[in-house]
């Protein structure tokens, strides 16, 4: 079931969410839900808040990203394989210089920025049969899992633009958060007024 994706201003997407264990009710099916609402968004990440939920889950499916010809054969190897779930994920340890990429997310649409983010993290989490995992990413698996992972400590990638772009952008955020955009998918908004 596709689900509403839930927009910019929601107070979910600002909650430290919580761990999760195996008793989680209907997990599989939630699981599920969120793999059909993200790619019916064209997404290439979907945390939980987004969808209301403010529990320690995301998924990724990065293959969108193994098409850019500018990446190394690995990294889009790596890239292309990128499809999983992550329950209870944390970030163990971040290295190397900070690098600028445009992100954009599915609960902010129509606004992209350059982020700046460590390459190279370490990380915990379990998988859907709460299996613990630790790996090394970097690059662009890193930077997905990074924004991915923003979501479920109540964090937007618009948290870390300068105050001058968070200036320029704050109409956008303010539309967005009214219902004053079209989307190619469904939303939520917490600012549009019933009967209105």
């Amino acid at each position: 079931m596709i689900l509403p994706v839930v927009a910019y201003g929601d107070p979910v997407l600002r909650k430290m969410c919580v761990e999760i264990d195996a008793d989680y009710p209907d997990l599989e099916k939630l699981i599920a839900n969120m793999k059909e609402t993200m790619y019916n968004a064209s997404g290439v990440g979907l945390a939980a808040p987004q969808i209301g939920k403010a529990i320690r889950l995301f998924l990724i499916d990065a293959s969108p990203f193994a098409d850019d010809e500018e990446l190394s054969d690995e990294d889009r190897e790596v890239l292309k394989n990128f499809n999983k779930v992550f329950i209870n994920a944390q970030i163990v340890k971040e290295e190397g210089d900070e690098w600028a990429f445009n992100e954009g997310c599915l609960s902010i649409p129509d606004v992209r920025e350059d982020v700046f983010r460590q390459p190279k993290i370490t990380i915990e989490y379990q998988d859907e049969d709460f299996k613990k995992h630790t790996e090394v990413l970097d690059g662009l698996a890193a930077r997905v899992f990074q924004h991915e992972y923003d979501h479920i400590e109540g964090v937007l990638f618009t948290d870390k633009l300068s105050t001058l772009k968070k200036r320029l952008i704050k109409k956008k955020l303010e539309n967005i958060s009214k219902g004053k955009i079209r989307a190619d998918y469904r939303m939520r908004f917490p600012n549009l007024k019933k009967g209105k």
